[in-house]
């Protein structure tokens, strides 16, 4: 019979995630965004409520910026609410 037995030292972790920075934005055109980090589900927490809208936050500064209903600024892009609080983000 052959045994197959594995060794957990000598396997790598593939998942290696970055660390998340202290400020980051979905928009690809800010200098805030990094785009190995999307490559793995961020979550934001905002005063321990988990927020699912977040286009940018600041962990430092304590705010996140959601999108403000439909509105557009004149570019095309949605307007932002900026709100203040705990900024908590973590890999779900």
């Amino acid at each position: 019979m052959n045994d197959i037995t594995t060794n957990d030292s000598t396997t790598t972790d593939t998942t290696a995630r970055p660390a998340l920075p202290d400020r980051l934005c979905v928009n690809p055109r800010s200098k805030h965004y990094v785009a190995e980090i999307f490559n793995h589900d961020v979550g934001i927490r905002l005063n321990g409520k988990e927020r699912f809208d977040v286009e940018e936050y600041c962990i430092s500064e304590g705010w996140v910026k959601v999108a403000a209903a439909k509105a557009l600024d004149r570019r095309g892009q949605p307007l932002l609410m900026t709100v203040k609080g705990t900024v908590e983000a973590f890999y779900r």
